[in-house]
């Protein structure tokens, strides 16, 4: 009986350990869909292009970390708002691409209700946050971000192929934050390079992309240029013509904020993303596309990189 009795217990131990297991998987698996919902690399790296908008914006020796703080967690919340009512607006859409399927809104975990009221708040403090610590300039500036992103380019995204233009302006404002942040109005010219190296910089990034995965936003009805591009001309020329036009706003960018050396790196960074676009000009596949995507990817770390380096040496 004594031996019947442990048995019982044991498996009743087992079974808790097993329930509490459950929960406590459910519970990761939630924070896990919280934080996709943000986004999280695109986050990142409006978070990079604020900071480097903000350091180039005030030069090495007036840097405020607290300042920056302030900025980046403000702007941080902002853009994680972004990625959230973004993810809301299409949720629809993402279930009809593998690629988007089992994100957390169209997979059912997470509720359309609980996303609306988790992007809000962070919108909202976000805002706020702008509001009490930094430039008014930088608080509007922010604002359009987000009104742009969510209101203008995501809709469009199913009426028009020109979306990619217009929703490359709200991807160009974060280094702009930065620099209201700093300056607030003042020399707008630098914040106008950062601006458009960025803006430039995402068209040739996302056709990589969309080219890839054309098939998909089709039968989703996203309107995207290569949908309909079958022998890829029109996608392969947009993108070589926008890493020509980086590499002189790219170089003269680094030039009127930077160094020779600031000039030199830009100019080298911007014949490292030109080389792949001729290559997918020449040859108009999913491998180049992918090399194309993969060049875009070093692009922006290193120009931005290089520039504050050169300020902060």
């Amino acid at each position: 009986m004594r031996q019947h009795s442990w048995a019982i217990e044991a498996e009743t131990m087992v079974m808790d350990l097993g329930a509490t297991a459950a929960v406590s998987m459910a519970g990761v698996r939630r924070w896990t869909d919280l934080v996709t919902l943000i986004k999280p690399r695109i986050t990142l790296l409006a978070l990079f292009t604020v900071a480097a908008g903000y350091i180039l914006g005030t030069g090495a020796p007036g840097i405020r970390l607290a300042e920056l703080c302030h900025v980046l967690i403000g702007s941080g919340l902002v853009a994680a708002a972004g990625g959230v009512f973004n993810q809301l607006w299409e949720r629809r859409y993402d279930a009809c691409m593998a690629r988007t399927r089992d994100r957390p809104l169209p997979a059912g975990r997470i509720s359309p209700e609980l996303a609306a009221a988790y992007g809000a708040t962070l919108l909202g403090i976000g805002l706020a946050w702008l509001w009490a610590t930094t430039a008014a300039a930088a608080v509007l500036t922010a604002a359009a971000t987000f009104v742009l992103y969510v209101f203008v380019y995501t809709p469009l995204k199913r009426r028009t192929v020109w979306n990619t233009v217009v929703g490359a302006v709200p991807g160009a404002l974060p280094p702009v934050i930065g620099w209201c942040a700093a300056r607030d109005t003042e020399g707008l010219l630098g914040a106008l390079g950062l601006f458009a190296i960025l803006f430039l910089w995402q068209i040739p990034h996302f056709m990589a992309i969309a080219w890839r995965y054309r098939r998909e936003y089709a039968a989703a009805g996203f309107r995207m240029l290569p949908n309909d591009d079958i022998q890829g001309w029109k996608t392969a020329a947009v993108s070589l013509f926008c890493c020509l036009l980086l590499l002189g706003v790219g170089g003269g960018t680094a030039w009127y904020l930077g160094s020779l050396l600031a000039w030199g790196g830009a100019t080298a960074a911007g014949l490292l993303f030109l080389y792949p676009a001729i290559r997918f000009a020449q040859h108009r596949n999913d491998t180049t596309a992918r090399q194309l995507l993969r060049g875009s990817l070093l692009y922006v770390p290193l120009v931005y990189g290089l520039l504050v380096l050169d300020v902060c040496w």
